[in-house]
């Protein structure tokens, strides 16, 4: 190889073609003349030798640069890119690293060329992991981001550098998960009847629990598009279009408050079927969770799910998205505890509130009087007034309200939540709401302190009778529990006029572990039930078919029953990789403030683009956020 070409910054292949992957080389391989390409991930000399690590997406593989080669390659830069000739080899003795794949192997370089010199990188481009063994005393050129461990560089400087942050094994392995985990949503489907079909992004704004995404029509001024929250009318116009069995894996927009598990736009696997009821969308939903889990992970999972009714999910876990991982489940003790001496809990149904506690296993020991301070800022923080909390102790009872209560209703406290000797009990006198809130807060508050949230361990388990309606705090009228397109059941069909909020949806969750996968529900194919719940909703005769006229005249020509479910594919990968967060699964997320810092979106734009659009900004200052 020329000398100029070693000493540029930059060259092009020259004719090489890579032949193989880094990370796939074996012991079998030894011998093997091979051509790879990739990222100089180390770099360290030894003895008048020159050791890299090369890596490319599957994995990395140690090179072995000698003579003039160790000389020219002792100047490569970290995260520099390389083409590499050479000869696979055995490991010295006493070299290998078992815990490489490639451990037993090296490459001997015979030829080197350098494709492009890298900059020192702002931010760490490895995973932590044992050094490699094999190159004795070492002396390492590591990047920047070294001097920081895995996970305290800041989140944002990895999304400023996300193209550096990618290179990480971590998140190469994450993307990859993700392909296969979407490849193998689109073979179980394909085999089953289903089309992929693509549907709008360019639509108009319709209620479905969020904020739209707006975007002005430039042919249409004062007009705008919105970004679809979902495809639900589309999926139901294919039903009535005869497609039958639909599926889609489409990206959703929604301007809504961010956290772990929500991005302002996300990718959602979009289902939808005719002829069918509750029962076939989750039997369909379950296998597909199965392939899913056996394609990915290579685990069966135990089908069929179990179900829970919304009522009880929400009484014994606090929340319709509960962890059953582990026990803790809430119990009512308001009308067993009515007329106690310690009037907190005896007063507690006259005042329309209830006493609701649990159990925490062992937490009479772990639990100091400094976090029960902690728990009982934290159930406040949910709107209860206090926590009660009870240590049952071998030598008997330590509450703070022990004072007030009679043996048999410390017995009480004890027996109903089911505490046994060395247990804590934890309890909330509150209206039903925040009492539910606040101590499914502190179960999973408690679950994480005693490591019972095993990342393993797969509890699927879905969430159903779900009620049609709830009450909406800022209208003071009703609002769609899931959306206003769900069908009632019909037995349920003649209170939609006289007590909505007993009207029970063919609604269905899919949960895992605690996060929501999924929700889906049988359709109103019916033209008149589906304006009579947009009259429960309070929408006046002139507003939904100004919104919804074309759905509901569709429904007119001979609209099937038809039911569907939307599966989040971020929190899915999320969890199947381990994760906590669906940031770590999306290629390029936005922070908690829907901004992506590496382009620097949201942006201004030009007066000319604006005029173009018929817009104009306000002559104010904002105020940063």
């Amino acid at each position: 190889m020329r000398s100029e070409t070693r000493g540029a910054a930059a060259a092009g292949l020259g004719g090489w073609k890579r032949d193989c992957w880094a990370g796939e080389l074996r012991a079998a391989d030894a011998g093997r003349e091979v051509t790879l390409m990739g990222w100089v991930s180390r770099r360290r000399e030894h003895g008048g030798v020159s050791f890299i690590d090369l890596r490319d997406r599957s994995g990395l593989v140690q090179v072995v640069l000698s003579g003039e080669l160790a000389a020219w390659g002792a100047g490569l830069s970290p995260e520099s890119v390389v083409a590499v000739r050479g000869r696979v080899a055995l490991r010295p003795e006493g070299m290998a690293n078992p815990e490489l794949p490639t451990g037993e192997v090296e490459v001997a370089a015979s030829d080197l060329r350098l494709l492009n010199r890298a900059k020192t990188p702002p931010i760490y481009t490895r995973d932590l992991a044992p050094r490699q063994h094999g190159a004795g005393g070492e002396k390492g050129s590591a990047s920047a981001g070294e001097r920081d461990a895995e996970g305290e560089t800041g989140e944002a400087m990895r999304l400023r550098y996300r193209y550096l942050d990618l290179r990480r094994p971590r998140m190469q392995a994450n993307l990859a998960l993700r392909h296969r985990m979407v490849k193998a949503v689109r073979d179980y489907l394909d085999a089953r009847g289903f089309w992929e079909v693509e549907t709008p992004f360019l639509t108009r704004s319709t209620p479905e629990g969020a904020r739209d995404y707006l975007v002005p029509a430039r042919n249409a001024p004062g007009k705008f598009y919105a970004l679809p929250q979902s495809p639900q009318i589309f999926k139901q116009l294919l039903m009535v279009a005869g497609v039958e069995r639909y599926f889609q894996v489409v990206r959703c927009f929604r301007d809504e408050d961010l956290r772990a598990d929500r991005q302002p736009e996300f990718t959602q696997i979009d289902i939808e079927m005719s002829f069918v009821e509750p029962a076939d969308v989750v039997r369909l939903t379950e296998g597909l969770m199965a392939h899913i889990w056996r394609e990915v992970l290579g685990v069966d999972l135990q089908t069929p799910f179990p179900r829970l009714d919304f009522a009880e999910a929400v009484a014994s876990y606090g929340t319709d998205k509960p962890d059953l991982r582990f026990g803790m489940r809430i119990a009512d003790l308001t009308a067993a505890l009515e007329g106690c001496g310690f009037r907190v809990f005896g007063e507690a149904a006259r005042r329309g509130e209830v006493v609701r506690g649990l159990a925490v296993p062992g937490g009479a020991a772990v639990f100091s009087r400094k976090d029960l301070d902690l728990l009982t800022r934290e159930v406040q923080k949910f709107g209860a007034k206090g926590l009660v909390w009870a240590a049952f102790e071998p030598s008997g009872v330590r509450s703070p309200v022990s004072k007030f209560l009679t043996g048999e209703e410390v017995d009480t406290l004890r027996r109903l939540v089911g505490a046994g000797e060395g247990d804590l009990g934890l309890y909330v006198a509150a209206p039903p709401d925040t009492a539910a809130a606040a101590l499914g807060h502190l179960r999973l508050h408690a679950a994480e302190r005693l490591g019972l949230r095993d990342t393993a361990e797969w509890c699927f388990v879905w969430v159903v009778n779900y009620p049609l309606f709830e009450p909406d705090e800022e209208t003071g009228g009703l609002g769609a529990k899931h959306h206003p397109f769900t069908a009632p059941f019909e037995e349920d069909l003649g209170l939609l006029e006289t007590a909505p909020l007993k009207v029970r949806a063919k609604a269905y969750d899919l949960v895992l572990n605690g996060w929501e996968l999924g929700g889906g529900s049988v359709r109103n194919h019916s033209r008149e039930v589906q304006e009579r719940v947009f009259e429960a909703l309070g929408l006046a005769r002139e507003e939904y078919l100004e919104k919804f006229g074309f759905l509901l005249e569709a429904l007119e020509y001979g609209a099937p029953p038809h039911g569907g479910i939307a599966l989040g594919v971020d929190r899915i990968a999320a969890l199947l990789a381990g994760e906590e967060s669906i940031r770590e699964v999306i290629a390029f997320p936005k922070t908690t403030r829907a901004a992506c810092l590496l382009s620097g979106a949201p942006s201004d734009v030009g007066t000319d683009q604006l005029a173009e659009l018929g817009l104009r900004t306000r002559d104010r200052t904002f105020e940063p956020v």
